[in-house]
């Protein structure tokens, strides 16, 4: 049987979610995005090795959240020197970013290999970091092009 709206009815209006269940969707949505490229690489790329479905889902996790914790000290730290008058902070808010910003990559890798040790390798150039350095590059890509669909279909 067919639902026919009737003349005094009003269609529902759609409801905004609220703050907390939004995180929870663009955090849940990031983590099943970094699983996927994790498994991706892991399945395609011989530098990528990840003992299982599982670890990579711990993996992907813990990136997320130490990806979030960089990106709020980086803000931190660009908020310091925004307040700062002239050239040089200006200077120093672009540099103290790709500071932290890169250097953090060498922090969470070596958070990783600490967290589960032989269960996920990196492997080629520089010990790894290469191979790492890709894989985050692709997962931050992935996330930026998720962003753009979601938005786009608003």
């Amino acid at each position: 049987m067919k639902y026919v709206m009737q003349k005094d009815e009003q269609p529902s209006q759609s409801v905004n979610p609220a703050n907390s269940q939004q995180l929870f969707v663009r955090y849940l949505t990031a983590v099943l995005v970094d699983l996927t490229v994790l498994n991706l690489f892991e399945e395609y790329w011989d530098k990528v090795t990840i003992q299982s479905f599982t670890v990579s889902l711990f993996v992907a996790i813990l990136l997320q959240v130490l990806l979030k914790i960089t990106l709020k000290i980086e803000h931190r730290i660009g908020a310091y020197f925004k307040s700062k008058p002239g050239k040089r902070a200006v200077v120093m808010r672009y540099l103290s970013a790709w500071a932290v910003l890169f250097g953090s990559k060498f922090a969470i890798f070596e958070a990783i290999n600490f967290t589960f040790g032989d269960w996920v390798v990196f492997s080629g150039p520089l010990h790894g970091v290469v191979a790492f350095i890709t894989v985050i590059v692709v997962m931050l890509a992935a996330e930026l092009i998720c962003v753009k669909i979601y938005k786009s279909l608003g």
